[in-house]
This record gives C-alpha cells, sequence and structure tokens, in this order.
C-alpha cells in the first residue's frame, strides 16, 4: 500500500512515532509513504523522515492557512530543498475557503507563487482543496505544464473527469467509507484507474469502523477495501494499480529507492 498523504509531523504521534511507522513499514503491509509539509519547519521535519526510512517521500510545501506567515525567501527555500533527493513534490499548496482566513487574495499569491516554482521546476504538485472547488481547478488548469493530485478529493463527478482528461489525479482518503460521504464513492467507483491514488491524510480522515481515533497508514486498507468494493474489484488490485500511479506521478523507481536504501544506511 501506498500513502500518498501522510502528516507524521503533527504532534499527535510524537509519544510513538518511531515505533509505529517501523511496525507501519513490516507487518502492517505499507510500502510507501509520502509525508506532506505545510509550511518551512514541518518540509524540513518530512524530510527527515525520509532519510530515516527508506520507503519514506517528501513534499515540500506551503498550506493556503500558512499564506500570511511566509518568510520573504520562502520560494527560494523551497526551491533549495526540491533539491533533496528524496523529496518528490510541491505541497502541500492549494486553496481553502472554509474558514476564509487568511484571505482569499493571500491565498491565491502563494498558491500561484508555489505553482510557478513546480512548473519552473518540473516537479509534481499536491493540491489542498477546501471549500475552493472552482478556484483550485482554474489555477490548476491554468499551469499546462504542471501536473500532480488533487488529495482527499471533495469535488463532483464532472469536476473529476476534467481533470482527469488533462492528466490530473485523484486521491481517495477514508472518507469514501462514511456514510454521509454523497459524491465521493460515485467519484471513486467511475475514476480511470490510471489516474487513482490512495491516502490517509494521517492523523485526519480514519475511516469507518475507527472513524475518531487518530489515524494512520495502517488503516489505509479499510479505505482501499471500500474501493474495492465499489469498483467491483479485489483490494489486492486495488493497492496494486494505486502504488504503481503513485509511482509514476512521483517518480519513484528503482534508483530514487537505492537512494533511500543507502541514506537509511
Amino acid at each position: 500500500m501506498f500513502d500518498t498523504h501522510a502528516h507524521y509531523d503533527d504532534s499527535r504521534f510524537d509519544e510513538d512515532r518511531d515505533a509505529l511507522l517501523a511496525s507501519l513499514f513490516g507487518e502492517k503491509g505499507v510500502t510507501h509513504i509520502l509525508n506532506c509539509g505545510c509550511d518551512i519547519p514541518t518540509s524540513l521535519r518530512s524530510i527527515s523522515f525520509a532519510e530515516k526510512y527508506p520507503r519514506m517521500y517528501a513534499a515540500v510545501g506551503v498550506h493556503p492557512h500558512e499564506a500570511d506567515n511566509t518568510p520573504d525567501d520562502y520560494i527560494n527555500r523551497l526551491e533549495q530543498l526540491l533539491q533533496h533527493p528524496k523529496v518528490v513534490a510541491v505541497g502541500e499548496i492549494g486553496l481553502d475557503y472554509y474558514y476564509d482566513t487568511p484571505s482569499r487574495v493571500a491565498q491565491k499569491k502563494v498558491f500561484l507563487e508555489q505553482m510557478r516554482l513546480a512548473e519552473r521546476t518540473g516537479y509534481p504538485v499536491v493540491i489542498h482543496d477546501r471549500d475552493a472547488h472552482k478556484d483550485c481547478m482554474d489555477i490548476a488548469l491554468s499551469f499546462s505544464k504542471v501536473k500532480g493530485v488533487f488529495h482527499s478529493f471533495s469535488g463532483s463527478l464532472e469536476s473529476m473527469k476534467i481533470l482527469t482528461k488533462a492528466g490530473w489525479y485523484i486521491s481517495v482518503s477514508g472518507v469514501v467509507t462514511f456514510k454521509n460521504a454523497q459524491k465521493l464513492p460515485e467519484i471513486a467507483a467511475a475514476v480511470d484507474e490510471d489516474k487513482l491514488l490512495v491516502e490517509t491524510d494521517c492523523p485526519y480522515l480514519t475511516p469507518v469502523p475507527f472513524r475518531g481515533k487518530r489515524n494512520d497508514s495502517g488503516y489505509l486498507a479499510y479505505t482501499i477495501q471500500k474501493i474495492a468494493e465499489l469498483r467491483g474489484t479485489t483490494p489486492e488490485h486495488i493497492a496494486k494499480i494505486t502504488a504503481e500511479n503513485a509511482k509514476k506521478l512521483f517518480r519513484i523507481g528503482d534508483e530514487i529507492e537505492r537512494i533511500g536504501d543507502e541514506i537509511e544506511k
């Protein structure tokens, strides 16, 4: 299983992080994890985790909630972090209008600056989109050379089709198991197989039957099971194709995995 979106830098993992990650990469069936930064400090922590665990990778970026807190040189600093061999994406970046703070103007400015960084450097992006779907789509699609994933997808079936036709990936989280999930089960059943990813967004969005508890990559199996049911296939098939898709998007091949092994040593 490839968990394409995690936040193991969250304080809820402080007491047992190392033991948990060791178990996930051992008996829990997790083969790869992408830990996503939300600002410069969490991006650095994501890199430190990637250096410690050979099958863990890092995305570096500034979350829309941090749009008012960016240092003047943050784009230069992110560009330097992208040079690390286990950094595979710019993210998570995007827009979040749920609280409407920071301002939409500030969020769009930081989002656009990071999309330009991805365009210039050739890295894929991890998009955060909450109650801002039209603006997120408009900006993402305006950068024809940039591709990536809309994480924990919350848009419509129609917008999913527009994005995947343009080469974007759709990531499904534990929300697909929730009883009140309205659009996501239909989307998880319909998205093209070669554009489907899975994630936990841990410690958030824990799938049923563990909803309300701290999430971790081991619970990804429940999300995969639900998607398999919706698509009329097996969990093993969903785990396999989503891992292959993630490796393709984030350009994780034998060489980068060898580098990870060397870093751990």
